[in-house]
């Protein structure tokens, strides 16, 4: 059964069994760079704050550049020296004792991996057909949790805020896991090579983002992007637990149930939903997905009201939204990257893979902004609605993408009415 759950070319599994080994690596290290940095090394929360600002910064600013340089060289030539100067970022938080030295990591951290998710879903993209790609984008998102939650868990055998040798130790790791990707593609020589780019027309100049900005339905799969992400995945990680403990007053441990629980439903049901997506309308599936993400808000808005009635509703509440919502994040995880491929043409899939983690580098920063002041004022009602509008307001986005959709680029054939991509040697 596993067998058949993995994709059929070697080339893309050996990419997936890279993706896991450096999730456990970065779930090693992702719950405590701000406890690393503030109990161990003893700098001050606003200048760590502004690292972590900087690199998200700095990412989103070379992303565009990383995806013009991958369609430009091919992804192989780029990521490569990347997964070098990522490694050496991680591996440098652990001796990193000032706040120099700190935004120094940060810097090589941000530079190292401008360019390594677009480059990554390029490669993978082209090393499996359209009739499973969204399939084999979807496990990636599962081994992606699977691997955050291995190394969660076993970071916490080992950190020790009275020992930064043990911090120490969890960022070496980390950056050695970081350079395993590295390895594996080194054994694979044909994956990642530049695509020759069509004959053009005299006078007709190169394609570039403007070519990418022209296509119609791409621009509308952009603006879904904004409002789910926006109102999705930026505010997991602050909206979320700020609501969940100011608004519905639960404890710390409570908020880490529920992010385990998001894990879990992640792990267990994303196999299950990939097969019930297959040969079924992308558009459709997102605007599931969105509707789901709608749900689980409401019902984290309902149990904070219920608190007066049993302290027991928020906790319920804080479990199941998280739940919820990972339900939402098995339709996204392999339908949005599956459609942004689905609309790429060759020589400029680079961009169009670019444009997805832009989109994600740009909410990252949105989302915090509009939930802190919001929540941290007492109005935390308001966010609710908010949030809940812009996940429905990305259902309407997305039902109106179907039509800019033809049959193939929507998935409607699935693996029966539509023919594999001919392999390309030299993906």
């Amino acid at each position: 059964m596993l067998n058949d759950a993995l994709p059929a070319r070697p080339e893309a599994r050996r990419l997936l069994a890279s993706k896991l080994l450096t999730s456990i690596g970065q779930g090693m290290t992702l719950p405590f760079l701000f406890v690393y940095f503030t109990r161990v090394r003893h700098l001050d929360p606003t200048v760590v704050g502004l690292v972590v600002a900087w690199m998200g910064l700095l990412s989103l600013a070379l992303a565009g550049l990383g995806g013009s340089l991958i369609d430009r060289f091919g992804p192989r030539r780029i990521i490569l020296p990347l997964y070098v100067v990522s490694a050496a970022g991680i591996a440098s938080y652990g001796w990193a004792t000032t706040e120099l030295a700190a935004f120094g990591a940060a810097t090589l951290c941000a530079i190292g991996g401008s360019a390594l998710w677009s480059g990554e879903n390029t490669m993978l993209s082209r090393v499996t057909g359209d009739d499973e790609r969204q399939h084999v984008f979807g496990l990636s998102f599962t081994l992606l949790n699977l691997g955050i939650g291995i190394g969660g868990v076993t970071s916490g055998f080992i950190a020790d805020i009275h020992d930064p040798g043990s911090f120490r130790l969890l960022y070496v790791v980390n950056a050695a896991l970081a350079l395993v990707p590295a390895l594996i593609l080194l054994t694979l020589p044909q994956v990642g090579h530049r695509i020759a780019r069509p004959e053009r027309a005299p006078g007709v100049a190169a394609g570039g983002y403007r070519d990418v900005f022209a296509n119609r339905a791409f621009r509308r799969y952009l603006v879904f992007a904004l409002l789910l992400t926006v109102c999705g995945y930026a505010q997991i990680e602050v909206g979320f637990p700020a609501f969940a403990s100011l608004v519905g007053g639960v404890s710390t441990k409570v908020i880490a149930w529920g992010l385990a629980a998001n894990t879990l439903t992640i792990v267990v049901s994303q196999l299950f939903v990939l097969r019930r997506l297959r040969g079924r309308s992308r558009s459709t599936a997102l605007a599931t997905a969105a509707t789901i993400i709608a749900g689980s808000w409401v019902i984290l808005g309902v149990s904070a009201l219920g608190k007066g009635v049993s302290p027991v509703l928020p906790v319920l509440g804080v479990v199941l939204c998280a739940s919820v919502f990972a339900c939402g994040e098995t339709f996204m995880s392999p339908i949005m990257p599956a459609v942004t491929n689905a609309l790429a043409t060759e020589e400029l899939r680079g961009r169009y893979n670019a444009m997805g983690s832009l989109i994600f580098g740009v909410t990252a920063i949105v989302g915090p902004l509009t939930a802190a002041p919001l929540i941290g004022h007492g109005l935390g009602g308001v966010w609710v609605v908010l949030v809940v509008a812009g996940s429905l307001a990305a259902v309407v986005a997305a039902r109106s993408l179907r039509r800019l959709l033809t049959p193939e680029q929507d998935g409607r054939f699935g693996a029966v009415g539509v023919p594999p991509e001919a392999a390309v040697v030299g993906a």
